[in-house]
């Protein structure tokens, strides 16, 4: 008899258990958005940082210097997007990487490789036609903890 209640109570289980709480994470010492997004969204142990290019947060302004320097930049910032969150570097599991030209693919690779010395996160990376602000690089990250 029991037996035949178990489905019914895993059913009732299911149905009682509410989603997971979604928290938009918002730091100014990230660049703020440059359109209607979040910096990042937390769903229970996953961070959704959205992508992110080399802005300087205290001028809003692209930093200068070419493909290096944006890329580090953008990374900074979603370093601090993860901070603001309680996450690190070393929770990053995926990267999604928008380069506006494939030929800065080894440059991006070496300060990319600043940032993830060892076990570095999956990753894609792409050409864009067109990067936001005319940036040659964009990044978006998913972390776990």
């Amino acid at each position: 008899m029991l037996s035949a209640l178990v489905p019914f109570l895993l059913l009732a289980a299911c149905a009682t258990t509410a989603p997971p709480e979604r928290r938009v994470i918002s730091t100014p010492t990230a660049p703020a958005a440059v359109g209607p997004y979040s910096q990042a969204i937390q769903v229970g142990n996953t961070l959704y940082v959205a992508g992110q290019i080399g802005i300087v947060p205290a001028t809003g302004q692209l930093v200068e210097g070419g493909i290096e320097a944006q890329t580090r930049q953008a990374l900074e910032n979603i370093r601090a997007v993860l901070q603001a969150a309680g996450f690190g570097l070393e929770h990053v599991v995926q990267a999604q990487v928008f380069l506006a030209d494939l030929n800065h693919f080894a440059e991006y690779n070496r300060v990319y490789a600043e940032f993830f010395p060892s076990n570095p996160p999956a990753r894609a990376t792409v050409q864009a036609a067109r990067i936001p602000r005319d940036a040659l690089v964009e990044i978006m990250v998913t972390a776990v903890r």
